[in-house]
């Protein structure tokens, strides 16, 4: 649920009489439970009584069962209603589908369906072509989850993870223009899994994978990569690796460390913390220590270029340690080197806290809440359609990652996903990558690399 310092938000809706005193009793029994109040809001004030709404944070269920009790003791006050403000956000879902084009006439009924439909339809069936100009599947992306890996949860089922999809489709439509439509599939079979993708990519422009678990997720994305004709990126994977690296590129900065030279450690080889050892490879040349729970998983690593390790090793040796390995609190502080940069990016709770991690000696420690890939994926998925490339390569992500350590603000890891400057910036440094490595299928010309704004629709 919604959270606040690690702990919760409710919304308590009071009932009380209008007295002095009855006002001092309610504020001295929530002060009593040990809660922050954050803003009141004044749903009736009559003559007798008073009904306020009243945020609250507090560690958790008990400390709101503790609460409730030492309210419910005042004669004078009535809990009328707790509310969850989150679950009340989700009522209903977060996104809806909805025409375009007013319908207000039998002529207008007419041209948007039968009969006028039928002449849009037989020009696509002879120039198949025409589908990019005369439909809506070059921007819009299917966000598919079989629900495995969910968000930290882990496998909690496709229908339960239709709230994360949700949320990536409306943040991919708020930033960069694109709709995100999610897909949840009922089957963990790989190969149900990709002939079901390839059964409906005509309706998408491309493919984005989300919460897929490790290793299913490698084998299915890079088949998908082969075998469609169209982009897909699994942003667990690529989409974290290049909000990571631009992280990395900042933190360095802030130290003084080489990223080049830099010893990198990486605990945890799953669906990010595979991909993430591999774009660093890749980015600055030197492979990374690697540790995972398992055999196959470090063997994963080792061949993509990585160095078997353990936990043990990097804590001792590695200038940088990224965790992505799902074990709250794995990292206790006296393993903390002196000046390591630490990336404790599980979520929702990290292998360290980053304050007890700076406490203990860190330069600089940072989390998941942090290193966001919403910072990344919006504005990578922009690019690579404005310029038509049926796949995202190196030279794309490498772009997406230059674009968001260029834009941070002096003294910060990553920049705010909330502005518009990121998502402007990873679009047209992935187009223009595109462009120069040949991915591109659409010519942009230099005013769309000029425009500071993200235009939408393109000129077709």
């Amino acid at each position: 649920m919604s959270s606040a310092k690690g702990g919760i938000v409710r919304t308590l809706r009071f009932k009380f009489r209008n007295t002095p005193e009855t006002s001092d009793k309610l504020t001295k029994a929530i002060g009593q439970a040990g809660v922050e109040i954050g803003k009141v809001s004044i749903v009736h004030k009559g003559k007798h009584y008073t009904v306020n709404d009243i945020e609250i944070s507090l560690a958790d269920e008990d400390a709101l069962k503790k609460l409730i009790e030492w309210v419910s003791a005042l004669k004078e006050v009535t809990i009328v209603r707790v509310m969850d403000d989150v679950l009340k956000l989700h009522q209903n879902g977060k996104i809806k589908m909805v025409g375009t084009v007013p319908i207000d006439s039998i002529s207008d009924l007419r041209r948007v369906y039968t009969p006028g439909v039928a002449d849009v339809c037989k020009l696509i069936q002879a120039h198949p072509e025409w589908k990019d100009h005369y439909t809506s599947i070059p921007y819009s992306i299917a966000i598919v989850t079989d629900g495995t890996a969910i968000l930290g949860l882990g496998n909690i089922g496709a229908a339960a993870g239709m709230p994360v999809m949700e949320g990536k489709s409306a943040l991919m439509y708020q930033f960069v223009g694109v709709k995100g439509i999610p897909i949840l599939l009922d089957t963990t079979d790989t190969e149900e899994v990709i002939a079901t993708i390839k059964h409906i990519a005509p309706t998408f422009g491309a493919i984005h994978m989300e919460d897929f678990a490790s290793p299913r997720c490698f084998d299915i994305e890079g088949r998908l990569e082969k075998e469609l004709d169209i982009p897909v990126m699994q942003d667990d994977q690529q989409g974290t690796a290049v909000v990571v690296i631009a992280g990395l590129i900042n933190a360095c900065k802030l130290t003084g460390v080489k990223l080049e030279k830099a010893k990198i450690g990486m605990v945890g080889l799953g669906a990010a913390g595979l991909i993430i050892g591999e774009f660093i490879l890749r980015f600055t040349g030197n492979p990374t220590l690697g540790t995972a729970r398992t055999e196959a998983s470090i063997q994963r690593h080792v061949a993509r270029g990585g160095i078997a390790s353990n936990f043990d090793e990097i804590m001792q040796k590695a200038d940088i340690v990224i965790c992505t390995s799902g074990v709250r609190g794995l990292i206790k502080p006296e393993m903390i080197r002196k000046g390591q940069i630490i990336f404790a990016l599980t979520n929702p709770f990290p292998e360290i806290m980053p304050e007890q991690a700076i406490a203990a000696g860190a330069a600089i420690a940072t989390d998941g809440r942090t290193v966001n890939n919403l910072v990344g994926y919006p504005g990578i998925w922009r690019g690579t359609l404005d310029a038509k490339a049926k796949k995202i390569n190196w030279a794309m992500y490498r772009a997406a990652i230059l674009a968001i350590a260029g834009v941070t603000k002096e003294g910060e890891l990553i920049p705010s996903p909330l502005d518009p400057k990121v998502h402007l910036a990873v679009t047209k440094s992935v187009a223009r990558a595109a462009m120069e490595s040949g991915m591109a299928q659409r010519h942009l010309d230099e005013d769309y690399f000029e425009d500071t704004e993200l235009r939408f629709p393109l000129d077709m």
